[in-house]
């Protein structure tokens, strides 16, 4: 089992960065613990001093702030071969919540083998580190996104994204990818009441831009989507590095 796990891995981080044989041996003996998580747990929680990072290899996770009146705001959605909270290798205290969107397998890697790793592997402590620049282009991108742009367009642009970096890693096709999430979850990765939401899902479907069938997303015609959105895929960084 943990050999697929870092595979996972090695498949996200290949999407954007050269590695050599070595490297992905070097990943592959990583000693990482399986765990099974439910929906909607905390896997870790604002405040936690962990001694270990997670890494997603089934379902979808996402990281948020809650305020102190209860409101809270998701800073980002993860895919399978993602470490959320590789910050935490560096930042000793987690100032946010990782939270399992659906039920997903994780692999717990210890903070000292991945220090070890990047000492031996500096083409690794490249990647992850690259991984990490990519992560804060994509919450620039999600500042401007709550921001500045309209409700329509922050929804068209969150599914574009999700769909791009689904696709990249072989979880994604001809414009149709699975994403369980609630309206009101969407509401808080949008700044959008649920209200809100459920008219431009309605507003997208009826102008024939759109499907959804429960989980099941069907991006049509994608580049009337990005025109909508003012789309641009250059914060993904999906080419692998030089």
């Amino acid at each position: 089992m943990t050999g697929l796990l870092a595979t996972t891995l090695t498949t996200k981080l290949t999407v954007s960065n050269l590695l050599d044989g070595d490297d992905i041996r070097a990943i592959q003996s990583l000693p990482i613990r399986t765990r099974n998580i439910d929906a909607l747990h905390v896997i870790v929680a604002d405040g936690d001093r962990p001694a270990e990072c997670c890494l997603l290899t089934e379902g979808f996770a996402f990281r948020a702030k809650t305020t102190f009146d209860g409101q809270r705001q998701v800073l980002s959605m993860h895919i399978p071969g993602e470490i959320p909270d590789l910050q935490s290798l560096h930042l000793k205290v987690m100032d946010h919540d990782l939270t399992s969107l659906t039920r997903c397998t994780t692999g717990f890697i210890p903070h000292d083998a991945l220090r070890q790793l990047n000492r031996e592997r500096p083409n690794v402590a490249a990647a992850l580190w690259r991984e990490t620049l990519i992560d804060a282009a994509i919450f620039r991108e999600w500042i401007v996104n709550v921001g500045r742009r309209s409700a329509a367009a922050r929804m068209t642009h969150l599914l574009i994204e999700l769909y791009r970096r689904l696709e990249a890693v072989g979880l994604a096709k001809s414009g149709a990818f699975e994403l369980p999430i609630t309206q009101s979850l969407l509401g808080d990765c949008l700044a959008l009441s649920t209200v809100h939401v459920n008219r431009v899902l309605q507003d997208l479907r009826g102008a024939g831009l759109l499907t959804v069938n429960r989980a099941n997303f069907q991006l049509l015609q994608q580049e009337k989507l990005e025109d909508m959105a003012g789309f641009d895929g250059a914060y993904l960084h999906q080419a692998p590095s030089i």
